[in-house]
């Protein structure tokens, strides 16, 4: 059996050294190495090993009891969690480790709910009990009230024998083990089947307890984890894979890594991508490596359920899914959970100018997406370069790493929030472009969508009126560009775009004439509509003294936060709410500060919600619609052979549609 595991926790939650820990019971490496002696396997990037934190997703491989396993030991500060979610999506488990000494923070949570979008089986591993205070008992009541009921903590492999309250918890879970159980005909090999089936299903975690630090119940761990663990990969059937990682190695070269989910890939395969341009590109495999670390091993194939990192491939990216039948496509969207909530201008440093650092980025973005990289010219001229992120200290270890693998000096300006638009209101939205010799007419609906959302698309419109083949440019014009809204530029989002109605030329129509009267159509909404603008949230956990409660309660309330009532754990208090980035990204320099320290601040991302002071972001943005050709609410008529524009606010007395 082939298994991909995944070791994720909260920042300093242990994870690299439990890693190591792991590697070293299943006979992996002789001796575990230590996150402050820098010798780990798992964090060989200087910088991690510098800073004494995981970055980037490495990944080692061993054999044990005739399976063979992949771990993946994964980012735990939340500025790295995008680098996380790419990771998860190729895991067949994962392990979530807790502290022993303190209850469940929101990033755990975060993570958690990461892990169920990805319908990835979690085991959780309540380490650091060797440390005074901790509870393994009182970890379990956290799990059970913030993460999940179905939680159970277990001593050891000896309970899976299905006596006592392990064999209760799988009964209270099925059906046909309960009646076997009752009768007292329930077998180990009954209840053991059973529960592997519920931890595949998540109807069912598993806990232990101990410390990695101390190599304590780590072995007991393993052995449990590897009995309830079953994967069922069809290497017969045609290749297909998801793409999880891009990296560079030391010439530059791309290397593609393929968590590979069924058939079988081997060197020499070809497959045909869609490129940026909307035309075909064939691409061949060159090589096949099994990775270790920064160790690469040569493969000649790699079967379903292995992990494989190939070269010969630039067009598939991180998140993507390939195979041998359909190939990918460069225009394909990934809907990542992890978005950047910052964005910061990159400038260009001594001895580089703006071109060389574009491409720098780049090369950079296709390894980290979420980056989206932009390049934009401004109202007089000037060229920025600007980046997405999802914290401070992204950005400083993007700077450090664009100096280590490109001898390259680049600053960043001050990070600024990401605000998105919606609307608030149903709103129609007509389109209209007819310059000599083409021709396309849109009718659209424009209404609010579930706030997360994005944008999505329905036709309502009867193909008798618009052919399915042009029904289905106006959803493709839909979704291929960033719909831009009116009060600040920001990116639309959370609106469901249904089209009604639409007329074509027999004769006039041209590849692009739906694209132009699409983006009309919803800029003309737009203008219509009632507009919101919406700002990034943090969900918030402070943990501080007693006796700073009230300055802590005063401040969420400057901030424009809402908190929820504080708990009560001795001499500590905890408090858990919801703030807007804008005012939340620097208050844990002002918390630190105000408590000499002694308290402490996690926030992770609440997705976006309504902007606390549009007024003002929409003043100090000076957003000018009108000047904003690329994103034009005019429509485009033809009369007596010449064409000419109608503005928005005239331009439905000339739609065709509406006369009939």
């Amino acid at each position: 059996m082939k298994k991909t595991i995944g070791i994720l926790a909260h920042v300093d939650g242990g994870k690299t050294t439990f890693s190591e820990q792991l590697l070293y019971h299943a006979g992996a490496i002789r001796t575990p190495g230590r996150v402050d002696s820098r010798d780990t396997v798992m964090d060989a990037n200087p910088i991690e090993r510098e800073r004494g934190i995981t970055i980037f997703a490495d990944q080692g491989y061993f054999e044990y009891n005739q399976n063979t396993y992949y771990l993946l030991d994964t980012p735990g500060h939340v500025d790295f969690s995008a680098e996380t979610e790419r990771a998860v999506m190729a895991l067949d488990y994962a392990v979530l480790l807790l502290d022993g000494t303190g209850g469940v923070p929101a990033h755990t949570v975060t993570l958690f709910k990461l892990l169920e979008r990805y319908r990835v089986p979690v085991f959780f591993f309540i380490n650091k009990m060797d440390l005074e205070g901790a509870d393994a008992v009182h970890a379990m009541e956290a799990v059970r009230s913030r993460l999940t009921e179905d939680a159970v903590l277990i001593g050891g492999p000896e309970e899976l024998g299905m006596e006592g309250a392990l064999a209760e918890f799988v009964a209270e879970r099925d059906e046909e083990v309960l009646e076997a159980y009752l009768e007292g005909k329930l077998t180990g090999e009954m209840g053991l089947e059973t529960l592997q089936n519920l931890i595949r299903q998540r109807r069912a975690f598993i806990a232990m307890a101990g410390s990695a630090l101390r190599d304590s119940g780590i072995g007991e761990f393993w052995q449990v984890f590897d009995r309830l663990t079953v994967t069922d990969y069809r290497p017969r059937e045609t290749f297909s894979g998801l793409v999880y990682k891009v990296r560079r190695d030391a010439g530059g070269r791309r290397i593609t890594f393929i968590k590979v989910e069924q058939g079988t890939l081997r060197t020499r395969d070809e497959f045909q991508f869609m490129g940026n341009d909307g035309e075909p590109v064939r691409e061949k495999v060159n090589q096949i490596f099994c990775c270790f670390g920064t160790r690469y091993g040569a493969m000649e194939q790699a079967e379903a359920g292995d992990l494989a990192a190939v070269t010969g491939l630039s067009v598939p990216v991180c998140g993507q899914r390939i195979s041998l039948e359909g190939g990918a496509s460069a225009a394909e969207q990934v809907d990542f959970q992890m978005v950047p909530a910052l964005e910061a201008r990159a400038l260009a440093g001594k001895g580089t100018d703006n071109h060389r650092l574009l491409e720098i980025l780049r090369i950079l973005e296709d390894e980290d997406p979420q980056m989206a990289v932009d390049c934009r010219r401004m109202p007089g001229g000037e060229e920025q370069i600007c980046v997405r992120i999802m914290g401070l200290i992204q950005l400083e270890v993007l700077k450090r790493l664009i100096q280590d693998r490109f001898g390259v000096e680049v600053e960043f300006a001050p990070p600024q929030v990401l605000y998105q638009e919606t609307v608030a209101a149903p709103v129609a939205g007509y389109g209209h472009y007819e310059p000599l010799r083409h021709y396309a007419e849109v009718n659209l609906l424009l209404e609010p969508g579930p706030r997360g959302s994005g944008i999505t698309f329905e036709s309502r419109c009867h193909v008798d009126v618009l052919s399915v083949n042009y029904q289905n440019l106006v959803r493709t014009h839909v979704f291929e560009r960033t719909h831009r809204g009116i009060l600040t530029g920001s990116p639309l989002t959370d609106v469901r775009v249904v089209l009604t109605n639409g007329r074509s030329h027999l004769k006039h129509t041209e590849g692009g004439d739906f694209r132009e009267a699409t983006y009309r159509a919803i800029r003309q909404g737009l203008e219509k509509a009632q507009n919101l603008l919406l700002e990034p949230w943090y969900r918030f956990e402070i943990s501080a003294p007693a006796e700073y409660l009230g300055r802590i309660l005063s401040d969420i309330r400057k901030r424009f936060g809402q908190a929820q009532p504080p708990e009560q754990c001795g001499d500590v208090v905890i408090v858990r709410g919801r703030g807007p980035v804008a005012s939340f990204m620097d208050y844990s320099v002002e918390l630190a500060s105000a408590t000499r320290g002694s308290a402490s601040i996690s926030a992770v991302s609440a997705g976006y919600d309504i902007c606390h002071n549009p007024e003002e972001v929409i003043r100090q943005t000076g957003y000018d619609k009108g000047a904003d050709t690329e994103h034009t609410s005019a429509s485009v008529f033809c009369s007596h052979g010449a064409g000419f524009t109608v503005n928005w606010d005239e331009a439905e007395s000339y739609m065709h549609c509406l006369k009939g």
